[in-house]
């Protein structure tokens, strides 16, 4: 444990620097460790001073820590194509259930994460959210490697690596604290950024670890985790910060509960940020179960591309408008999964990489393009300062709202599959309602934000 500190400006506009006096947290409770009592990113001069400084300190271990929230999130991903290779006896459901129950957890804790920063600070909070890693690590680890193992301790085990899903949504909640409004867009997208790529990342490197000469050693897929999530928490030990000013903004989530348009856009991002963690989630599964004679090393490639598109979704959106671009992203989307179908009938490996290539390099524009609709559709109508402050306040509690809801496709696509196989024998009729789902996704997307005579038309959302 760290002695008690503060730090604080030395004067109002001044940059903060550290003391060595006791604080108090909100509510009168007393504070250990590192907290900062003043932060005022708007003023200029705090910002230049030494806050920008402070900020970007904070950024790195934060990125370093979702990075391996979302590895962890997705390590089942890249595990249960590999389980029947160790010994375990698992039918096609069991496999896409083990899948899925990682994504139903993670997008169930977002919302508790959240919270969970100004309650007990983003540094305290960013050091046991990555301990916490240290359970579904060390249970993966332990029970790959007993094949004798029932499949309910297979489910719960699977459960906990949920725990890294949640993750993402109280590091972009404490970052956004630290950032002043016109930086927070690049902030929160290298945050973001930092965690969609851990998903690449564990399918990259798992099939590489696993690898020995007598055989797989798929218990290293847990332990490869322990001494990195052992250094995300030094690192947030040593190098962040708390902020005692950082409060949870109810009534910000109250507003976005009462707007339609936040269930208008959360529905949208199952379809985006949704797709993509479920197909993420599904790859390495379909294709050891649909070309089992392929290396499974090239499962990366559909979560990398789709996180390296994020990013340029959010560039177009702000080209050519959210809405558009997400429409385009559901058009795309649809054609990919047609694309899959019609790869699947011919058995034709290079035509499903490339139909799957083009699904998440859509999904990933999308969940770009959609994130950059939000404050635009709440800003729509604003015409005074106290509205538009308002609107802002809404639309952070639309951004956590939907972030939540839109993660459950993550469980909902794997479940698809599963049930189109165990009914139909082929995942094909499951491909097929994702078309008609983006379908219907691009066509509300049209009517409600794009459509001439739509009332958010003419704002160009």
């Amino acid at each position: 444990m760290t002695a008690p500190t503060t730090l604080t400006p030395a004067a109002p506009g001044s940059a903060p620097t550290a003391t060595s006096a006791t604080t108090t947290r909100p509510g009168g409770a007393p504070a250990r460790g590192r907290w900062i009592d003043h932060w005022d990113p708007e003023d200029a001069t705090f910002w230049k001073g030494g806050g920008q400084r402070i900020a970007r300190r904070n950024l790195y271990p934060s990125i370093f820590a979702e990075f391996l929230g979302f590895a962890v999130w997705a390590s089942w991903s890249i595990v249960v194509p590999q389980l029947a290779t160790v010994g375990f006896v698992l039918s096609v459901d069991q496999m896409f259930w083990l899948v899925a129950v990682p994504s139903l957890v993670g997008a169930t804790l977002r919302i508790p994460y959240t919270f969970a920063v100004p309650r007990f600070g983003g540094r305290n909070w960013t050091i046991v959210s990555a301990l916490l890693l240290l359970l579904p690590a060390s249970a993966l680890a332990y029970v790959v490697s007993r094949p004798e193992t029932p499949f309910w301790t297979l489910m719960v085990v699977a459960a906990l690596a949920g725990l890294g899903g949640g993750n993402f949504a109280s590091s972009m909640a404490n970052i956004s604290f630290f950032y002043p409004e016109k930086e927070k867009g690049k902030a929160l997208g290298l945050n973001a950024a930092g965690g969609n790529i851990g998903t690449a990342a564990v399918q990259f490197a798992v099939p590489l670890v696993i690898v020995t000469a007598a055989g797989l050693s798929l218990e290293r897929a847990g332990l490869m985790f322990i001494p990195l999530i052992l250094l995300a928490a030094v690192l947030a030990w040593r190098r962040m910060d708390n902020l005692t000013g950082a409060k949870a903004d109810y009534k910000a989530f109250g507003a976005a509960v009462h707007n339609r348009h936040t269930w208008i856009i959360s529905f949208l991002y199952i379809g985006t940020f949704g797709s993509f963690i479920g197909y993420a989630g599904a790859f390495p599964t379909l294709l050891k179960g649909q070309f089992p004679e392929v290396v499974m090393n090239l499962a990366f490639l559909g979560a990398l591309v789709g996180s390296l598109a994020r990013p340029a979704g959010g560039i177009l959106a702000d080209r050519w408008g959210g809405a558009r671009v997400t429409i385009a992203s559901f058009a795309v989307m649809a054609a990919g999964a047609a694309g899959a179908v019609f790869a699947l009938r011919a058995h034709h490996f290079g035509l499903f990489l490339t139909a799957f290539l083009i699904l998440f390099v859509a999904t990933g524009a999308g969940n770009g393009a959609t994130y950059r609709m939000i404050p635009a559709v709440f800003q729509v109508g604003a015409t005074t300062p106290d509205r538009a402050a308002r609107a802002r306040k809404a639309a952070a509690g639309c951004i956590g709202i939907a972030g939540a809801i839109g993660a459950f496709g993550g469980f909902l696509i794997p479940r698809g599959f599963a049930v189109s196989n165990e009914l139909a024998g082929s995942l094909q009729p499951a491909l097929w309602a994702f078309v008609a789902v983006y379908l219907v996704m691009g066509v509300t997307t049209w009517a409600v934000y794009t459509r001439r005579s739509a009332a958010m038309s003419p704002a160009g959302i």
